[in-house]
């Protein structure tokens, strides 16, 4: 199935290069927000209780290292949530002025995000739309491949872009974009034992060509 997506998003930007007039290169911050939930088993200290007294104090780190990953039939468990928050950083390339229809315009882009422990490649197919002189709105899916992901951390992760373009003169543009994530990257996870990750990405767009 990766393959298939792979070489799919391959030939999409194949043929968007063939039309396309403009290149533009991006870069910008990544602010980054890891969702977590682990069910973690209740140890007893002397006998039988209901008082969990192995609770970790870093459960992003239980996760990846499995021990979290208990039996969700074991009701000798308490569920732990929480969110870790992380600023990286993006670089990438854009294509751009690629008509489909009316005003709507077919905009693919690959991303290099530097984030501690997510590092990705990101392909977001885009539709991009003028409201207003100036003003964009875009929206689409992202799909991302991890470079090092953790044990037992999936290497995709597919998230649904949209944000907002202004354009600053005809070469320069600023762009901000939310990336939600839709993939629960903890391997054999559920409800209840799973890693989310989203995004904020604020940057600039420099275009070559036109």
């Amino acid at each position: 199935m990766k393959t298939r997506i792979t070489t799919t998003i391959a030939m999409l930007l194949v043929t968007a290069m063939a039309f396309c007039q403009n290149l533009k290169v991006t870069g910008g911050a990544s602010f980054m927000s890891v969702k977590y939930a682990s069910n973690i088993p209740i140890v007893p200290a002397n006998g039988p209780s209901d008082e969990p007294t192995d609770t970790p104090t870093d459960v992003t780190t239980k996760v990846y290292s499995q021990k979290a990953l208990v039996d969700t039939n074991n009701t000798s468990s308490i569920t732990s949530k929480g969110t870790n928050n992380e600023t990286g950083f993006y670089l990438g390339l854009a294509l751009s002025d690629f008509n489909v229809f009316g005003n709507f315009e077919f905009q693919p882009e690959l991303r290099f995000v530097g984030v501690k422990d997510f590092n990705q490649i990101q392909v977001p197919v885009l539709l991009s739309y003028p409201i207003k002189e100036k003003f964009h709105v875009f929206a689409g899916p992202s799909f991302a491949f991890l470079l090092d992901p953790a044990p037992n951390i999936s290497s995709f992760n597919f998230a649904v872009d949209f944000g907002v373009a202004y354009d600053i003169s005809e070469k320069i543009a600023i762009d901000a974009r939310y990336v939600w994530g839709q993939t629960n990257l903890l391997e054999n996870g559920d409800s209840n034992n799973y890693i989310k990750i989203n995004q904020i990405q604020v940057g600039i767009a420099y275009r070559f060509g036109k």
